[in-house]
């Protein structure tokens, strides 16, 4: 009996812990995100720590991504602000910064892709079936440009999993997955 209670208590926290980070919920914490945050703004703005956003009605791509995590009580500001401090000369250098900014280096794809890499399992780009929902994928962009998204649970006739992201017209629900270069392919 001692035993089976054991069990049970453990089952719960390792119940927790899953859903803390549920897939399916984080699908639907960023699809909340459409017809709610309506523009594209990567202006420089000064913001709370932790815990701190844009106003919600824009935003950026990793915004999409930062915010359906927070609904999980997962602050990827304060999270990547940790981690850059501990692993510095893992992060990209390509803004000329001498040391963390909390306002802006959550913000931005290079940094998420790293944190991603340290932390998440990185999965297949290429094997359609390894694309789950709540799985994070990035990509480059014409000239250049990183991008991040989350894959949703809803697919093209094909088969092939829309993106919950924003490219520049608010958050949306879109089939762009292999639209791009795919850069990453995340589990968190």
């Amino acid at each position: 009996m001692k035993k089976w209670i054991v069990s049970v208590i453990l089952l719960g926290f390792s119940l927790g812990t899953f859903a803390a980070t549920n897939a399916m919920q984080l699908v639907n914490d960023a699809k909340k995100q459409i017809n709610v945050t309506i523009g594209y703004d990567p202006a420089y703005r000064k913001m709370a720590f932790p815990m701190g956003d844009v106003p919600l009605h824009t935003g950026v791509c990793t915004d999409v991504v930062i915010r359906a995590y927070r609904h999980q009580q997962i602050d990827l500001q304060k999270l990547v602000n940790q981690d850059m401090k501990k692993a510095w000369s893992s992060y990209p250098k390509l803004w000329g910064l001498k040391s963390t900014d909390t306002n802006i280096d959550h913000r931005r794809v290079p940094n998420l892709e790293t944190f991603f890499q340290r932390h998440a399992k990185s999965l297949s780009l290429t094997d359609i079936t390894s694309f789950k929902a709540g799985d994070i994928v990035t990509w480059r962009l014409p000239r250049n440009l990183p991008h991040i998204g989350i894959i949703s649970d809803k697919k093209t006739s094909a088969g092939i999993p829309l993106v919950i992201h924003n490219i520049g017209a608010g958050t949306q629900e879109e089939d762009i997955l292999f639209k791009y270069k795919m850069i990453g392919h995340y589990r968190y």
